[in-house]
């Protein structure tokens, strides 16, 4: 769990007294390779910090083939689908497990307690949406003015682990194409 003090006091710096609150709502989680972090339909009611492991975001469809993986998450970051846990909605993607994982949660309702309580868990709720909104900018940017090949070799750029640790399926889907299209990118590449 220290980990999650470091990465927070990289942006602010948090009280002792700030940090055993926020500290005292975590909840550590433990999943599975292949198990689902939330299923569609489900109400997002966390947020969370990889300790260990990856996450993909996918929409599902009845065919495997066709499922769409709009997103990754690494250890040392925050995971949720946070569109579904800001509004109390249902979500309409998936967040499954690509290795074993152990994220750090808080729940909503814990979250907003340390708001009203807590001056650094404005900030670090603040910087948290911040960083989220840059990421799911940056993907739709990228989607909208750059070539798959471009995003493939911006993606490599970004996280240069990616390609030992997730399938070429999925990073083909990320980047909006077939496995076959990435398979000729990357023979361009090389």
């Amino acid at each position: 769990m220290i980990n999650i003090r470091e990465y927070i006091e990289k942006t602010v710096a948090i009280s002792d007294e700030d940090w055993h609150l926020f500290s005292s709502k975590l909840q550590n989680r433990v999943f599975k390779k292949k198990s689902l972090i939330l299923e569609v339909g489900d109400t997002e009611n966390y947020i969370s910090f990889i300790e260990k492991g990856i996450a993909r975001f996918v929409i599902p469809k009845e065919n495997e083939d066709k499922e769409i993986t709009f997103g990754f998450c690494f250890k040392n970051e925050y995971i949720s689908a946070y569109d579904s846990f800001l509004t109390r909605k249902p979500s309409t993607h998936q967040i499954e497990a690509l290795t074993d994982m152990s994220i750090w949660s808080i729940s909503y309702q814990d979250l907003q307690e340390v708001y009203k309580k807590s001056f650094a868990g404005n900030v670090i709720g603040r910087l948290s949406s911040e960083r989220l909104y840059l990421i799911k900018s940056k993907r739709e940017q990228s989607l909208l003015n750059e070539t798959a090949e471009q995003r493939y070799l911006n993606l490599f750029e970004d996280r240069p682990n990616l390609i030992k640790e997730i399938p070429l399926k999925y990073i083909a889907s990320y980047i909006g194409v077939t496995a076959q299209a990435l398979s000729r990118i990357r023979k361009r590449i090389s």
